[in-house]
């Protein structure tokens, strides 16, 4: 919850619809779903069996990224012009944040604190590049696509 914190953060700063709490949320629900998943199989197997049964995520991630994927689609707003479209970047960064909570309950913390830190890079430090590479056309903020 604390790496989709940062993630969320930044979203919450640049008033995207989906900020610091939904971002905390999704992080912290894929994790307990994934590790949850993973108690489940320890409490109840068979205990003569148990050393032949493995943990499997993949199926719980799966249910993870179409939970996601319905919040996301929340965030998405098309306009009736058809070319604007609001969300895409903040239902892209809901995402981004379940992978992070899937991944530190999967004890992978590196990869989890590494691509929080690339998250933040491409919403905030890319968002400026974009900015400067479009001088005059209007700045991503402003164009609220995401």
């Amino acid at each position: 919850m604390t790496l989709g914190s940062f993630i969320g953060l930044e979203r919450e700063l640049s008033r995207k619809a989906a900020g610091l709490r939904t971002h905390m949320l999704v992080a912290g629900s894929a994790a307990m779903l994934v590790e949850g998943a993973r108690g489940l199989l320890d409490e109840f197997v068979i205990p003569g069996v148990s050393p032949l049964v493995r943990f499997d995520p993949v199926p719980v991630i799966t249910a993870v990224v179409t939970a996601v994927g319905f919040l996301g689609a929340g965030t998405i707003i098309r306009q009736r012009d058809a070319e604007h479209v609001e969300g895409l970047t903040t239902a892209a960064s809901m995402l981004f944040a379940a992978t992070v909570g899937a991944s530190a309950s999967l004890r992978q913390y590196g990869l989890a604190a590494g691509a929080t830190l690339l998250a933040l890079v491409t919403l905030h430090v890319i968002r400026r590049l974009e900015g400067k590479l479009r001088p005059d056309d209007a700045a991503p903020s402003e164009r609220k696509e995401s």
